[in-house]
């Protein structure tokens, strides 16, 4: 099993229903905290957006990151080092915003890589701007609040589960809550995901597929 180290300090949403289909970014600031439309015109008035080719990298470790990234379409995964392997700590689609946490709150460099595995559409919003915009605009600092708390909340539960399920609990979680991401991305970043090897992952799948044979009343394939 691939040890896992310290979590980096990352913020994160991941919407519960993403697609491979692409998000208009008004739809995706109301689903964090719904806006008056006054307020998400002065929002979008300082986002750029940006197609970024797979393999690209919207934060790389070591360096501050000014920027939030709102991920409208595509598929992208945050990754530390670790003995020569790059170990997967979150994979977030459509609906999906990163930001470095050290890097927004300390102005620090962060200690993860933020990489596209897909082309991915982002809007970007420099930190210093949403700020001033918190000060000037009371329902787009009640929208802020509200980003905080859920990222808050979604990190407690990705992570906390770690300590006590098993890896075959986990994989038919993520089976169950995001079954796109079976199809999108590898089983080697599945694994890493899961904090197991990919031999491990083949092992898990090969139990389940069994168990789910047709003489149990199952259907007998996975993703």
């Amino acid at each position: 099993m691939i040890r896992k180290k310290t979590i980096p300090h990352i913020l994160y949403t991941f919407a519960a229903c993403q697609t491979r289909n692409s998000m208009e970014i008004k739809d995706f600031i109301n689903n964090i905290y719904p806006l008056p439309e006054t307020s998400i015109q002065k929002l979008l008035s300082h986002t750029s957006k940006q197609s970024r080719p797979k393999g690209s990298r919207l934060i790389e470790a070591g360096s501050i990151e000014s920027h939030l990234f709102f991920v409208t379409q595509g598929i992208v995964r945050a990754y530390i080092s670790v003995d020569g392997r790059k170990i997967t700590f979150w994979i977030g689609a459509e609906g999906s915003t990163v930001v470095s946490l050290r890097s927004y709150v300390d102005n620090m460099p962060g200690y993860e890589t933020v990489e596209c595995m897909e082309d991915c559409v982002v809007y970007m919003l420099e930190r210093s701007v949403l700020e001033t915009l918190f000060l000037q605009d009371i329902h787009i600092a009640n929208w802020g609040r509200k980003f905080a708390e859920t990222e808050f909340l979604q990190t407690e539960e990705r992570f906390i589960p770690l300590l006590f399920t098993t890896a075959s609990e986990r994989y038919e979680e993520l089976l169950k809550k995001q079954p796109h991401l079976f199809s999108r991305i590898s089983l080697e970043h599945l694994a890493s995901y899961l904090g197991i090897t990919p031999v491990s992952l083949s092992r898990i799948r090969a139990n389940l597929s069994k168990n789910r044979s047709p003489q149990n009343g199952s259907t007998p394939s996975l993703p």
